[in-house]
């Protein structure tokens, strides 16, 4: 199994994926609609938002309060080798849809990794360590990896694997 993934977030090794690939809807946390796959109005070339410096008070606490876990830079520098989507848009799509399902593999490895300070069973803790293994690649991923059936899979297990842990609590 690959080390865990480092999920501090490292906007400038990212190319502004939250900004670009999720959705916003206009409210108490963001002061506008946008919907996902199109970049923030507020967002500038290289990545950089114009409002950074003040989000909450432009109305976009839910940018301010929001992580990616470390999966921006991850897609941007391991799955795509540092391209990004403003300088070459037709990876817009593709990258929006990793940044999606890579963000949900790091939550998923946090949740296990904090799992492993439970008092496991032994076959608890080899299904911990099972789930943690398919989520963690020793090559790392590829966008082909990110859509395949066996991190599908893995990402399914891993709700029900942390429920039955209720009983170590």
């Amino acid at each position: 199994m690959a080390d865990l993934p480092d999920f501090a977030p490292d906007c400038p090794r990212c190319a502004a994926l939250c900004c670009m690939a999720l959705a916003f809807d206009k409210g108490e946390d963001f002061a506008l609609d946008k919907p996902a796959g199109l970049p923030c109005p507020k967002l500038a070339a290289g990545h950089l938002c114009t409002i950074y410096d003040h989000l909450e008070e432009e109305g976009f606490s839910g940018c301010a309060a929001y992580t990616c876990l470390g999966a921006g830079q991850r897609v941007t520098q391991e799955v795509f080798a540092g391209k990004s989507w403003q300088d070459a848009p037709h990876l817009a799509a593709p990258m929006a849809e990793a940044f999606r399902e890579l963000r949900r593999v790091h939550e998923a490895l946090e949740l296990l990794a904090a799992a492993k300070a439970l008092p496991l069973l032994d076959e608890d803790e080899a299904r911990r360590q099972s789930l943690m293994a398919a989520l963690s690649p020793e090559d790392g991923f590829t966008e082909a990896s990110l859509a395949g059936a066996p991190l599908k899979t893995a990402l399914k297990d891993v709700p029900g694997f942390l429920a039955s842990l209720r009983d170590y609590l």
